[in-house]
């Protein structure tokens, strides 16, 4: 995430439509997280995944003190660079979730990042990423001045597997690039319909699921 105090105003600004999305988001994510595990957000922002998910210990982790305004009960709170923090001990945690992190990093930065993660991952962790997918997002990925680094569901899974990750789930197409593309002020369960269907409209983001090796 950006240290700019203006970028949560000019691109992440509160909405309602965010708020309603996000439990039908993390109850499909939630399979891939073991209530028992120990689960870290980074790039946290305004904590919607990390608030919400069940676990043992939760944890959320971003650049700006804004997260400290958003992260709800129980969760611990980390103001720092990711790959320079050294808050958590290694393999520390079966889970750790990032959310349209990995484009706003240069390609230096996102290669630290992910070391960062592996070693704090336990063995058989979990690395949840959600992320624009270029391939679909091309026409308004650079709407966004924050965004150094491009992927695609060919070229991003492809750099876990060289930075060790193994890949264990992939869909190209997951959700709508923002809550301005398309509207989802919506009721939870038309999001979850969304989320079971084989088709879905404009959807510029991608989920992509890493594990550690050594499980």
């Amino acid at each position: 995430m950006t240290s700019s105090p203006g970028y949560f105003q000019a691109h992440l600004r509160p909405s309602k439509s965010r708020s309603k999305s996000w439990p039908a988001i993390v109850a499909y994510l939630a399979r891939w997280v073991p209530p028992s595990a120990r689960v870290l957000e980074v790039g946290a922002g305004y904590c919607e995944f990390i608030n919400r998910i069940p676990a043992r210990k939760r944890c959320a982790l971003d650049i700006s003190d804004e997260v400290r305004r958003h992260a709800g009960p129980g969760v611990d709170v980390v103001v720092a660079d990711l790959s320079r923090c050294q808050a958590f001990e290694p393999a520390g945690f079966e889970a750790i979730f990032a959310s349209n992190l990995f484009e706003h990093l240069d390609p230096e930065a996102v290669e630290r990042a992910l070391r960062w993660t592996l070693d704090r991952l336990a063995p058989g962790g979990r690395l949840i990423c959600m992320q624009p997918n270029f391939r679909y997002a091309y026409r308004f990925y650079f709407d966004d001045y924050t965004h150094r680094s491009v992927y695609s569901h060919v070229s991003f899974p492809a750099l876990l597997r060289a930075a060790g990750f193994g890949i264990v789930h992939l869909e190209k197409r997951f959700l709508p690039y923002s809550h301005e593309c398309v509207p989802l002020a919506v009721p939870r369960f038309l999001v979850s319909l969304y989320l079971r269907s084989p088709w879905r409209p404009f959807a510029h983001q991608m989920l992509v699921i890493a594990e550690k090796p050594g499980a």
